[in-house]
Order: C-alpha cells, then sequence, then structure tokens
C-alpha cells in the first residue's frame, strides 16, 4: 500500500490517540471527517492498522516488577519450538515474546506483580519446562524508553 502524506498525518496522529474520531482527526489532518473516515478504513482493510487498545499503566495495577529474560532450549526442531511457543502463549505474566539471534534463542518480556511472583514464576513454570536448559534474568530498574508503534518520519 502506497501511503502519502496524508495517511502519515492521520497515522502518526492515531498512534498518539487511536480513540480519536474522525472530526478530531480532520482537524490535525487537515481532511474532512468524511475522508479521513475513508482513509482510515482503507488502512485498516490493508493491515496497516492491526487494531486499537488502551495503554494501561502495569505499575498501577499492581504489576511492579518488569524483568527482560533470556531463554536457550536444550534443542532445537520444528516440534520443539512449536511446543515452547505454545507453553509461551499460556503464560500471562509474559507480555512479549522474540525468537532473536545471538546469545540466546528468546527474549520474554515479563510483568509480575512483585519479586515473589516472579520467581515463582520462573521456578514453578519456566525452569521446569523440559526444552529450556538456561534461563537468565534481568530486573528492569528504570525504563528510560519505551514506545509503543512504530516512527513514521
Amino acid at each position: 500500500m502506497e501511503l502519502d502524506s496524508y495517511d502519515i498525518a492521520l497515522l502518526a496522529a492515531l498512534q498518539k490517540d487511536g480513540s480519536m474520531t474522525n472530526a478530531a482527526l480532520a482537524e490535525i489532518v487537515n481532511l474532512s471527517p468524511s475522508q479521513c473516515s475513508r482513509r482510515r478504513g482503507a488502512l485498516e482493510q490493508a493491515g496497516v492498522i492491526e487494531g486499537y487498545s488502551a495503554r494501561l499503566s502495569a505499575a498501577r495495577l499492581g504489576y511492579g516488577l518488569r524483568a527482560v529474560i533470556r531463554v536457550n532450549l536444550s534443542s532445537h526442531g520444528q516440534g520443539k519450538e512449536s511446543d515452547f511457543a505454545r507453553f509461551v502463549a499460556a503464560q500471562p505474566l509474559i507480555r512479549s515474546a522474540f525468537s532473536v539471534s545471538g546469545d540466546a534463542d528468546y527474549v520474554l518480556d515479563v510483568r509480575a506483580r512483585d519479586l515473589d511472583a516472579f520467581a515463582d514464576f520462573v521456578h514453578r513454570h519456566l525452569l521446569p519446562h523440559p526444552q529450556v536448559s538456561q534461563v537468565r534474568s534481568e530486573i528492569v530498574l528504570k525504563t528510560l524508553k519505551d514506545e509503543r508503534g512504530v516512527s513514521l518520519g
């Protein structure tokens, strides 16, 4: 899909506030509300806009600990990696998971209420998994930047 400057402006505005009405978008993008609606629909249909959600405060909801976990598997293969992927999908404390290059097979972004809950997750769920051979955890002390979305310019 070819994006013009109006599409980029519309995407930038929606990325900051996905709840904006077409009338509010029209003020920012300098198009009519109906044109904003049509363009938004086309961007949604093309899959450029994947969806809308509210950004919640993990800390204010009681999830005060964030950790980055690097995981190595004991063996590799399609079935084994699919099994680990199913395990990851079923773990609510894992908020993001990535297959990566480098010294780890996977990097997990984990949110827990506190250190006890995090330790419980690691010792009762992650380490006992039959394919996990090594786990290295880093507790996030301070977040310097946590941008969502993509850079549009």
